[in-house]
């Protein structure tokens, strides 16, 4: 945990939980892909961590690749319209591609994605969530492989920010409602 940190409310997930789980959904992963190279697709920023050590715990060939997202809303509560930031390097065609996102919400980035990637021709696409706030979603998307389901609230760690800060943390918690803070953020898609 960070020292300064003092806007923690409550740790949702321990970096012992975390790396527990990770391994069973490797697991999982490599029994799906055995003998396959998997391309493991990022979104950045928030997948970073956990694709990194979900990528370690494969026991199979894997490449690595990156997108970046982003959403323009004209209203702070409304569902934006998303668009691709930082294109992938190189083609997926003929790839078995797992998607790999930081955390599920509304569906709608995902749905975006799952729609754009598909159009380039894998062999395969599926999707691996690290949290998954299946409470929260407007469009049904599938998930072959989460790690966690999360409540409605705010989270932060392991990838996942407020304001660029708390990424770093080793766990997953939920931020204290501070006027203007957390409680005022509207959850990622």
């Amino acid at each position: 945990m960070i020292a300064q940190a003092p806007a923690i409310e409550r740790v949702l997930f321990t970096e012992e939980q975390i790396e527990r789980r990770i391994r069973e959904v490797a697991g999982e992963i490599g029994q799906r892909y055995q003998g396959r190279t998997l391309k493991l697709i990022g979104v950045l920023k928030g997948s970073v961590f956990f694709l990194s050590q979900l990528a370690r715990q494969l026991q199979i060939q894997v490449k690595i690749d990156f997108l970046g997202v982003s959403s323009f809303s004209n209203r702070p509560s409304a569902p934006g319209v998303v668009r691709i930031s930082k294109d992938l390097d190189e083609s997926i065609e003929d790839e078995d591609v797992l998607l790999v996102e930081d955390i599920v919400d509304t569906g709608l980035t995902l749905r975006y994605l799952l729609q754009t990637l598909s159009g380039r021709g894998p062999k395969s696409l599926a999707v691996c969530t690290f949290l998954d706030r299946n409470c929260s979603r407007i469009v049904q998307v599938p998930i072959d492989f989460r790690c966690f389901e999360i409540p409605d609230r705010f989270v932060v760690g392991f990838g996942l920010d407020y304001n660029q800060l708390y990424r770093n943390l080793r766990c997953v918690a939920t931020l204290k409602a501070e006027p203007g803070s957390a409680s005022a953020i509207r959850k990622p898609g």
